[in-house]
């Protein structure tokens, strides 16, 4: 799985999950909700300040998996720098049999999803480490926007070539036993007439034991 090469470059500040320097947070979105004494899982560190460190300030007891060394031992300084305990894995982001069965209250995955990315097989990964009805937050790249060089109104990439396209997420979801009960379809805060959003964020709630 090929993770995004500026989701740990993106500067972050730790205080609320990030679904992008450009985009709303969740103290805007609210996707995630109370986490505090939640068993939370980030699949792929994002931001200089990760998530699974943001939502360990709040009170979660955070779990996070990344297939690149480097980025597990920034992300331990932030964590150290912040005050806050995560426990680190690094591997693939499917790779989670070190989770048993229905222990996660939320997972987030934010900007780690690509075109390369088998969603197949981390959906149901997730789906089994999550508890009944928890939820599934992910962030990627707005497939219309990869269509478009900026704010260019020319389409210069066929819809679906460089990433999962809508129908293609909500496919697996469905086929993972996932029902989604959230969709926003964010624009940079600077450009609130771009031509197309830049950010889908999607909440999924496991189906089933």
């Amino acid at each position: 799985m090929r993770v995004m090469s500026d989701a740990g470059s993106t500067v972050t500040d730790g205080r609320f999950i990030s679904f992008g320097s450009t985009v709303h947070n969740e103290s805007e979105l609210r996707v995630c909700g109370d986490l505090r004494g939640k068993r939370v899982l980030e699949l792929g560190l994002f931001g200089t300040v990760p998530n699974c460190v943001a939502m360990a300030t709040q009170g979660a007891r955070s779990i996070a998996i990344d297939p690149s060394g480097e980025a597990i031992s920034r992300a331990r300084v932030a964590a150290s720098n912040s005050e806050v305990v995560v426990e680190f894995h690094e591997g693939d982001l499917a790779d989670l049999g070190f989770l048993m069965n229905a222990v996660i209250d939320l997972a987030v995955c934010v900007h780690q999803i690509d075109f390369d990315t088998d969603i197949a097989r981390l959906f149901r990964q997730v789906h089994r480490v999550l508890r009944p009805e928890a939820g599934l937050v992910f962030a990627v790249t707005h497939p219309m926007s990869a269509v478009f060089d900026n704010n260019d109104p020319t389409a210069r990439r066929q819809y679906g070539s460089t990433t999962p396209t809508i129908g293609e997420l909500t496919m697996a979801l469905q086929r993972a036993n996932f029902s989604i009960d959230v969709m926003h379809e964010l624009t940079p805060l600077h450009q609130p007439r771009a031509v197309a959003p830049s950010t889908l964020v999607v909440r999924a709630r496991k189906l089933g034991s």
